[in-house]
């Protein structure tokens, strides 16, 4: 290994991560002993590239997976990407564009293999950002949603949905994109807030006595309309329920309806119903059993339906039918209008709900038995609060439609019977479901004759559809014989955002209730999302996005991991990280990497004071051979590794991260470790042989709990300090398994008491301005005897750390003349001072330091006192001011105490 200089976490991080994976660290055997614990990671799209929602998710599970692994269990952590239909087609669309060709004049098995080409050569970005972060998955068992394996699960679970009667093919409505040409899911469509405008028109009643005022958004719709509605409620229009008007520009009657979906405060409360264009529509058009008329075709222009605007594009039409509306004095008024319009995510268009023959899942039956298991806490939710909103949504499920216009993914594995003149699809034109081609004809020739023609569909599934079938698909499956089904299947833990419970928890325990029987996760982590410093949440549109390998280049894996868990408040809950774009820094990161140096610091230090000696070969300390400050921090370390395990059994991360900093920090780097130096040096070697055995073992267990958080650090403290070979890693060894007789309660109380009373007087040597090179006596005063008792076993440790040069217990009460004092719980500490400093001149500082705070307070006191300050005021300045306040008063009471016991 190099020499131990400075920390620079690049090579140490890059030497581990190589070490790991060529040794096969994380990829386990099935048959190993162990409880399972499996983990599949959220599938990244194989376009994308590592932002910070990826680091933080990925720091989250890994954490959890280090952990687990270091209990024991025989832990997987599988990887692997989506093949990302739209997006991977978009690419490359735009690629040929670029070239002055197109996919169809490409074909589509050409295309095809340009697609496949450019995943093997671009489309692994991700996967090497995530292994820059240290994540402990077995890179052996990657999996790709397209790769054979989980294809022939979509196929078979395909097969098995549409057997039970659970796909059907059939016209509905369905979010389209103009630009992309292809039906989209509800996750692919971004709602934006746009100014637009409110348009009223008249609709004359077909009796000629009178007319209904219409408002809407999209005028061009209105050639589809087959109802005005109305609340069912609304009294105002309760006597013309039932009647028919006079649809302006087309001339079709049609009704007035009455339903509770109508909202009576938007427009007038009569609302234009075109069912074949709206969803809402849609649904009051089946309840009232209206007809579905289309107007607009699946390239965004309006079709031949549209009469007079047919062929014109959709902003278009919308112009030229509000101008013919006008002209027949159908026009009431036009309002300013912000409202929400939905946007394909990736053709960057506003979508078009369009009736569209598609094909569908039949959801109701398979969320049924979801809302079985959920309501035996199957799976359970993390935080409870999601397992609601997981009900709700299974509750209002619609038919999910699975079927997308593209060439890139899961062909949909059914062919059309066709005649050999016409190849035209149609709503109604016969088909046959079957695994592959051979079996499609044969079966289409038992079904229609030896002559049946056939013709595969030409759309893909919706990728959802693959990564429903996630948790098992990535485990063998349809195989019900493979040893990692067998071992990891179901999944312990799904981490995954609260934004995609619906669109991708819901349809993996769908997907699993129908194709395994059994939920396919135990637990469901729901964690929150990384916002910036003033609590925004980060995205490229706001501006606000920062790269994770910018702050990894900067600080290392490792502090930007440590910072994201550490942030995490509760299960849950959102993260906040601060960054200057400008100097490209961190102050949140930067607190994990000084961390980091502190760790690495304190293992320098044990290494040049255990003399190449190893924990191994000093052994256990003897119990009888412990001092007072020995006891203290095995007791803490043993109540550390408890809590800590309690805490991430129970996904409280962030907990547990806070527990670590401050115990490492506190009770061993700035506590244990000063007390350790005087016996380190010391001349008795029994007892610095105790003082090296309880460094090391306090070492080597402190970076066993830090390694989850932490990884690369520690694995390579942990090998300097062990000098196992570089094949024996850290992260396959067990959590700390130490003796419970070392906690102590009484103890540790005590103890902290004396950390206190050396605070209390390393206070008063920089009040009275004593040289760090001055010693300075030290007396306690307590009528607690057995405070007392602890304090006078720690003597010596309280004068190396205080600097004293002697340090006196008493019981009883003592006045002494020229010294300070402070009072800490039950102890009364005097720092004789006389002969030391210039008693006059302390004296002075102090009268001063009083009469600032006095100032201070009368100023303070004065401004809250003001009604009109009060008043006008923000609360957090009132609050501040209120807090200053409050510490004047603290200050002004110390320098008055210190002032009389100086008399």
């Amino acid at each position: 290994m190099p020499p131990m200089g400075q920390y620079d976490p690049k090579p140490t991080e890059s030497r581990w991560q190589s070490a790991w994976e060529q040794c096969d660290a994380f990829h386990p055997d099935p048959q190993a002993p162990g409880q399972p614990y499996g983990v599949v990671i959220p599938p990244p799209n194989v376009t994308g590239s590592l932002h910070m929602g990826h680091a933080f998710e990925a720091a989250l599970i890994d954490t959890t997976v280090r952990f687990k692994r270091l209990q024991g269990y025989n832990t997987l952590c599988l990887p692997g990407t989506d093949h990302a239909s739209i997006a991977v087609q978009t690419l490359l669309e735009k690629q040929l564009e670029r070239e002055g060709t197109s996919k169809d004049k490409l074909g589509r098995e050409a295309f095809l293999e340009r697609a496949w080409s450019w995943k093997q050569e671009s489309g692994g970005t991700i996967v090497t950002q995530l292994r820059r972060l240290g994540f402990s998955v077995d890179w052996q068992r990657e999996r790709f949603t397209l790769d054979p394996g989980l294809s022939q699960a979509v196929q078979e679970s395909f097969l098995r949905l549409y057997d039970k009667g659970l796909i059907y093919r059939g016209e509905y409505l369905v979010n389209w994109c103009p630009a992309s040409g292809s039906a989209v899911s509800d996750l692919e469509v971004e709602m934006k807030e746009v100014d637009g405008h409110l348009w009223y028109f008249r609709y004359p009643l077909t009796d000629g006595s009178g007319h209904l005022e219409v408002a809407t958004t999209r005028p061009e719709t209105m050639l589809g309309d087959v109802a005005v509605a109305v609340n069912s409620g609304d009294e105002r229009y309760a006597p013309w329920v039932g009647r028919t008007l006079t649809l302006p520009l087309v001339g079709r009657e049609i009704p007035i309806v009455a339903d509770d979906h109508v909202d009576p405060q938007f427009g007038t409360g009569c609302v234009k119903v075109t069912p074949a264009h709206d969803p809402n529509d849609f649904a009051i058009g089946q309840r009232h059993g209206l007809p579905l008329v289309t107007i607009m075709g699946k390239d965004g222009r309006m079709s031949e339906a549209a009469g007079q605007f047919r062929g014109l594009d959709r902003f278009e039409a919308r112009q030229a039918v509000v101008a013919a509306l006008a002209a027949e004095q159908a026009l009431v008024k036009v309002e300013d209008y912000r409202h929400t319009v939905p946007y394909s995510d990736r053709g960057k268009v506003p979508v078009e709900p369009l009736l569209s023959t598609q094909w569908f899942v039949r959801t109701q039956p398979l969320a049924e038995a979801c809302l079985t298991a959920i309501n035996q806490g199957q799976p359970r939710f993390v935080p409870q609060r999601w397992a609601k909103v997981y009900k709700d949504w299974l509750m209002e499920i619609r038919d999910w439609c699975i079927s997308r216009q593209l060439w890139w993914g899961h062909r949909i594995p059914a062919w059309f019977v066709v005649s050999e003149t016409d190849s035209r699809l149609r709503s109604d034109t016969p088909y046959v479901v079957a695994r592959n081609a051979t079996e499609a004809h044969q079966e289409a020739q038992r079904r229609y004759g030896p002559n049946a023609k056939l013709q595969q569909d030409e759309d893909v599934l919706d990728t959802w559809f693959s990564s429903a079938l996630w948790p098992f698909s990535t485990m063998g499956w349809p195989d019900e014989e493979n040893a990692d089904l067998q071992r990891w299947y179901p999944n312990s833990t799904l981490f995954t955002g609260f934004d995609i419970i619906f669109f991708w928890v819901a349809r993996m325990t769908m997907m699993a209730s129908a194709c395994t029987n059994t939920m396919p996760f135990a637990d469901v982590y729901i964690h929150g999302l990384v916002r910036d410093e003033q609590n925004r949440k980060m995205s490229k549109s706001a501006g606000n996005g920062i790269d994770p390998l910018v702050l990894c280049e900067r600080y290392g894996a490792d502090a930007l991991r440590f910072s994201m868990v550490r942030g995490v408040a509760g299960a849950g809950q959102d993260i906040r990280l601060d960054f200057d774009p400008t100097t490209q820094t961190s102050n949140i990161v930067e607190v994990s990497r000084n961390f980091a140096n502190k760790l690495w610091n304190a293992t320098r230090f044990a290494l040049l004071n255990l003399d190449g000696a190893t924990p191994a070969s000093l052994g256990q300390p003897d119990p009888a051979r412990l001092l007072i400050a020995d006891r203290w921090i095995l007791s803490r370390l043993v109540r550390t590794s408890r809590t800590m395990s309690e805490k991430l059994d129970n996904y409280g991360l962030g907990e547990a991260a806070r527990l670590l900093y401050e115990f490492a920090w506190n009770d061993v780097c700035d506590w244990t470790i000063e007390l350790l130096k005087r016996r380190l040096n010391g001349s008795n070697p029994e007892d610095r042989h105790t003082a090296r055995q309880v460094l090391a073992l306090v070492m080597e267990q402190l970076l066993v709990l830090v390694h989850p958080f932490m990884p690369h650090i520690s694995e390579e403290l942990w090998h300097r300090l062990t000098g196992v070979p570089d094949h024996t890693f850290l992260a396959l060894q067990q959590w700390p398994q130490l003796d419970p007789a070392h906690v102590n309660d009484h103890l540790e109380q005590q103890f902290a008491a004396l950390i206190d009373a050396v605070r209390v007087v390393r206070n008063l040597r920089a009040v009275a301005g004593l040289k760090p090179s001055q010693t300075a006596d030290v007396l306690f005063v307590s009528d607690n005897e057995a405070l007392c008792g602890l304090l006078r076993e720690a003597q010596a440790d309280i004068a190396g750390l205080t600097r004293a040069g002697t340090v006196d217990i008493s019981t009883t009460s003592v006045n002494l003349p020229r010294c300070l004092s402070a009072v800490s719980g039950e102890l009364q500490i005097l720092l004789p001072v006389g002969g030391l400093v210039d008693v006059d001149a302390l004296r002075g500082r102090l009268q001063k330091d009083l009469g600032k705070a006095e100032k201070e307070i009368t100023v303070l006191s004065e401004r809250l006192r003001n009604p009109g300050f009060l008043d006008q005021a923000p609360r957090e300045v009132v609050s501040k001011m209120r807090s200053s306040l409050n510490e004047a008063q603290q200050q002004h009471r110390l320098a008055q105490s210190r002032l009389t016991s100086l008399d």
